[in-house]
C-alpha cells in the first residue's frame, strides 16, 4: 500500500514518523504534503526515503490510501483541491480531523456521479509516532480485508481497534485526548514529588516508571484496577490514606468530568 498525508502538523507527522518507523509500509511509499516546508525538511533530514511535496494533489496522485491531517477549518478547501484528481475505484481516503464524520466527508467528495471511495474515520494519538498509539478506525464502503488491512498497520503502530462511527467521540476523549490527561497527571505527580523533596527530573522518571508498571500488572492479570490496588492497600496503610484523600479532593470525579467535557461536541 502507497500512503499520502495530506499535512504534515503535530499528528500527520507523527503518523508519518510511525509507518516510516514500521514494516508494513515502505518508507518510499510514503507521500507526505504540506504548504511549508521547515516540517518537511525535518521528516526528510530523519527519513530520507520519505516522498515530500508541497503539492497535495501530487502526493495523493501516487497513493492508495489518502489520509487527510489538516486543521478541521481547511478539510472542505483541501478536499476540493483533490477531489477531480482522486480514482475512487482505486483510492481510499481516511480522515483523522477530530469532529469530522464519515457523512460530512463523504458529502465532501461526492463528485456528483454517484461513485464515492472507501471512506474511513482514523483517530491516533501523537504516541504514534514511537509505535505506542492507541488507534480507533471507523469505516465505510469498506471491504472486510481493507479493514483488516488497515488494523494490522495500525497495530504495528501501538494497538488499534475498528468501533462504530457511534462511538469515536468516547474513544477519542479516552485516547487522542487522553494522552494530554495522563501526561498532565505525570506533571501533577512530579510538583508533589518536587514538594516532597525529590528533584523534578528524578520525579519524572520515578512516575512514568510507575505508570509503566501499572500498566504491565494489569496485562499480565487482566484483573480490574481495582483487583490490583487492593493488593497495595492495607488496612490504615499508607496507599488507602493517600487514595482517600485523593477522592476527597474530586479525583475521580475530575476526571470524569474531564472526559465528559471533551466529548462533547
Amino acid at each position: 500500500m502507497k500512503v499520502a498525508i495530506i499535512g504534515a502538523g503535530n499528528m500527520g507527522g507523527a503518523v508519518a514518523r510511525g509507518l516510516a518507523k514500521g514494516t508494513l509500509i515502505q518508507t518510499s511509499d510514503i507521500y507526505v504534503s504540506n504548504p511549508s516546508t521547515p516540517k518537511l525538511e525535518a521528516l526528510k533530514t530523519e527519513f530520507p526515503e520519505i516522498n515530500t511535496t508541497t503539492d497535495n494533489c501530487t502526493a495523493a496522485a501516487a497513493a492508495d490510501m489518502i489520509i487527510i491531517a489538516v486543521k478541521p477549518w481547511k478539510v472542505d478547501e483541501v478536499l476540493e483541491e483533490l477531489k477531480p484528481h482522486l480514482d475512487y475505484t482505486r483510492q481510499a481516503v481516511a480522515s483523522m480531523v477530530g469532529g469530522l464524520g464519515i457523512a460530512q466527508l463523504s458529502e465532501w467528495l461526492d463528485k456528483g456521479d454517484d461513485i464515492l471511495p472507501a471512506t474511513y474515520i482514523l483517530i491516533p494519538n501523537t504516541a504514534i509516532a514511537t509505535m505506542s498509539s492507541m488507534t480507533f478506525i471507523s469505516s465505510a464502503r469498506s471491504t472486510a480485508e481493507k479493514d483488516a488491512l488497515l488494523l494490522n498497520i495500525f497495530n504495528e503502530l501501538g494497538k488499534a481497534m475498528l468501533i462504530d462511527e457511534s462511538a469515536m467521540p468516547a474513544a477519542t476523549s479516552l485516547a487522542s485526548c487522553g494522552i494530554a490527561y495522563a501526561l498532565r497527571y505525570i506533571r501533577a505527580a512530579m510538583e508533589g514529588g518536587v514538594e516532597l523533596g525529590i528533584r523534578a527530573n528524578d520525579a519524572k522518571h520515578i512516575v512514568m516508571q510507575t505508570l509503566r508498571g501499572a500498566v504491565d500488572v494489569l496485562e499480565a492479570s487482566d484483573a480490574h484496577p481495582e483487583a490490583e490496588i487492593d493488593k497495595v492497600t492495607t488496612p490504615g496503610g499508607l496507599t488507602i490514606k493517600g487514595l482517600n484523600a485523593m477522592e476527597a479532593a474530586g479525583f475521580t470525579h475530575s476526571v470524569i468530568e474531564g472526559l465528559r467535557a471533551s466529548t462533547k461536541r
